[in-house]
């Protein structure tokens, strides 16, 4: 017996469905695929990388036998990297465990990693048609308001009740697009801020609207304050090369190459924390010249203002003290290193291609790189 929630909420759903790429696809490794690059990432953004991505690695074998390096190359821009790294993981996982066939069931989609409650259940619905329910944050937030829960949504007994009014209202035989349906309906009509209550299907069923404290659900926690670092990088130059550090695969920005440099302590200039940095990391010592450009960037849980400088060996043969591996590249050649995005910007500036929107330096043609 359908409720009239999921049966009201499936008819809109016929009707206003998006049209994605992944939606309807025939081979579960799409749909895995897309599921990871959404983890905290927008459709939008999305898009253009899953059908790059798709054309790039084909099937989950290609994945599976691609180079680490291939893979965060493909995965440039969208963030978040350890996805990257544990999509590649999980597919080798496959080839050698499941005989190359994607597990279909959520207590073995589990186990791969990278793949956690939500992204298994959506999986094992969406890809194998099992009745099983998801809670995404689109999802999460249209149940809060729907059953106005006015207990913290991310809380064990937010989550709790939250997955269990999913799995109470699941059609079976259709949990696919019911799935799919409460993530649309969070996307175009119940948006985190100003929901479009009078275009709603369930309108007459929302709790919060009713109350008027719609826009009060989901109960989230108190914000915290969001730490700042300073950071440096170095920009050295030798024989009309770059020096670049590939960053240990575990951690922030893992296997990704960078402009060595490190984070300034309390009252360090930055031109200390740079040699000290430089000495720490790879044993050697320079001189640091002009402003290379001041970038910032946010990641999860912080901001960092990074200011690369212009510099140049003094002694000392740069080793990979601190990095996984060192490379002198000529700056036309850096596109083909995987980078986060503050490095790719210097990495533009040092090819003449980057804005200079959010740098308080000249443009890159007027910067001229040490060669010696």
């Amino acid at each position: 017996m359908i409720s009239p929630i999921s049966s009201q909420l499936l008819s809109w759903y016929q009707r206003n469905q998006r049209r994605l790429p992944w939606r309807g696809h025939p081979d579960p490794y799409a749909v895995w695929v897309s599921e990871i690059m959404l983890q905290q990432t927008r459709v939008e953004t999305v898009l253009g990388y899953f059908s790059r991505w798709m054309e790039r690695f084909p099937s989950l074998a290609d994945l599976a036998q691609a180079d680490l390096q291939d893979v965060l190359a493909a995965w440039e821009g969208l963030g978040y990297y350890s996805r990257a790294r544990s999509l590649h993981r999980a597919a080798r996982m496959v080839m050698n465990d499941y005989q190359g066939e994607l597990p279909q069931t959520v207590e073995a989609l589990i186990k791969l990693p990278g793949v956690g409650r939500y992204t298994a259940a959506a999986v094992a619905s969406l890809a194998f048609h099992q009745d099983e329910a998801a809670l995404d944050g689109n999802i999460r937030r249209v149940l809060a308001r729907i059953f106005n829960v006015d207990i913290p949504a991310r809380s064990p007994e937010g989550e709790k009740r939250l997955w269990g009014l999913a799995a109470e209202h699941l059609p079976p035989g259709q949990a696919g697009d019911y799935n799919q349906a409460w993530m649309d309906l969070g996307a175009l009509i119940c948006t985190p801020r100003q929901p479009a209550c009078g275009l709603c299907p369930l309108a007459e069923h929302c709790q919060a609207r009713l109350l008027g404290v719609q826009e009060q659900r989901p109960v989230l926690p108190i914000r915290q304050v969001v730490p700042h670092y300073t950071v440096t990088a170095a920009v050295i130059a030798r024989h009309g090369r770059v020096l670049i550090a590939r960053r240990p695969e575990n951690g922030l920005l893992g296997g990704l190459w960078e402009f060595p440099g490190g984070k300034a302590h309390d009252g360090e200039s930055l031109s200390a924390c740079l040699k000290r940095e430089i000495c720490e990391e790879l044993g050697a010592e320079i001189s640091v010249g002009e402003p290379f450009g001041i970038y910032r960037h946010a990641f999860t849980h912080f901001k960092i203002t990074l200011h690369a400088f212009q510099c140049a060996l003094v002694e000392g043969e740069p080793q990979p003290l601190a990095a996984s591996d060192l490379n002198w590249v000529k700056p036309a050649d850096l596109d083909q290193y995987p980078m986060g995005k503050v490095d790719r910007q210097i990495s533009l500036r040092l090819q003449g291609k980057a804005s200079t929107r959010r740098s308080k330096q000249p443009p890159a043609a007027q910067l001229s790189i040490p060669v010696e």
